[in-house]
């Protein structure tokens, strides 16, 4: 987990990041463009679309990664995480318009007259475009997938899931060419491109889910939101308890509200250290998350906190 103090690098990182999926994936959509052309191949044409679309999404997702790391002005008081957030769910898009094409193409060509038989010499160049794409997209994945772990960023996870569905297509494309360069059956060639749209269309519905989420302000994961309250319980013996516990994500941004209980006899400073306190823990873990503590007195007579009010617990051995 990277710290608030290197949170100028992990931003050069990741634009430097997105600007090799950018490179990668303009190189990999000529090469198989003029391969899939060359020969006749919709499998590898549907794969030059899908790395097209892979390439339109690696330049809104460096865009936004650069748009996202600036930080908060007069009209976006909250930052500019939101933008990374709109680049997913455009990138999901992306995705279900490119399976549409290569349904639309695989169909085209399956009920038009299918060739003989691809040129050998041209079959192997395209087993070895598709090969080479594979090993390409995974290392640029791998790489993406770091990052955006690292900094959480959407942007780079979406873009890192796209070229990992890029490889298993690519892969399912080399295969079939091997096929048919084996039986000679061209019909392999349309009926992997559907196979391909298929795949493709499964991770769009699942990046568009993602970032719609987001957007709509959708609490984060209950696994996320359980570790960040373990973090507060850790000091429930300098408080009364919390409520109006809410979290929500904006791009690589996190927001965490709650009221934080105070025993009535505690001062005003001491309340605002321990506020103070549990931000910066919350933050060792969570390096982009925003913490807003609302402090309360405690009434001694409310139920507001649930379980996790330790007040009656320590003074009258039971909570309410």
């Amino acid at each position: 987990m990277t710290h608030p103090a290197d949170t100028e690098s992990i931003e050069q990182v990741k634009e430097r990041t997105a600007r090799l999926s950018v490179l990668s994936n303009a190189g990999l959509v000529i090469m198989k463009l003029v391969v899939g052309i060359a020969i006749g191949s919709v499998s590898i044409i549907s794969e030059a679309i899908h790395s097209a679309m892979d390439l339109l999404a690696a330049v809104i997702a460096y865009f936004s990664v650069r748009k996202s790391s600036e930080p908060p002005d007069a009209a976006h008081q909250f930052g500019h995480g939101k933008f990374e957030d709109i680049s997913g769910l455009v990138e999901a898009v992306l995705i279900f318009v490119a399976a549409i094409l290569i349904i639309r193409e695989a169909v085209v060509k399956l009920l038009g007259e299918a060739p003989e038989h691809f040129s050998p010499g041209l079959l192997f160049a395209g087993i070895a475009v598709m090969g080479i794409s594979a090993l390409v997209n995974w290392g640029v994945s791998q790489r993406l997938m770091k990052v955006a772990k690292e900094s959480e960023s959407i942007a780079l996870e979406s873009d890192a899931w796209h070229l990992r569905t890029d490889v298993y297509t690519s892969l399912g494309v080399f295969f079939g060419l091997i096929l048919i360069r084996l039986t000679g059956i061209t019909l392999f060639d349309p009926l992997i491109a559907i196979g391909v749209a298929i795949v493709i269309m499964k991770a769009a519905y699942d990046l568009t889910k993602r970032s719609f989420s987001d957007l709509i302000d959708h609490s984060i994961p209950q696994k996320d939101e359980t570790r960040i309250k373990e973090i507060i319980c850790e000091h429930s013996s300098e408080y009364a308890g919390f409520h109006r516990f809410k979290t929500r994500r904006s791009g690589p941004d996190l927001f965490i509200n709650f009221h934080l209980v105070m025993p009535g006899e505690i001062s005003v400073s001491q309340s605002h250290d321990l506020a103070e306190h549990l931000e910066s823990d919350l933050k060792l873990e969570y390096p982009r998350a925003i913490v807003t503590i609302h402090v309360e007195p405690c009434s001694r007579g409310c139920t507001r906190c649930g379980e996790f009010c330790t007040f009656f617990e320590k003074n009258s051995g039971h909570r309410k």
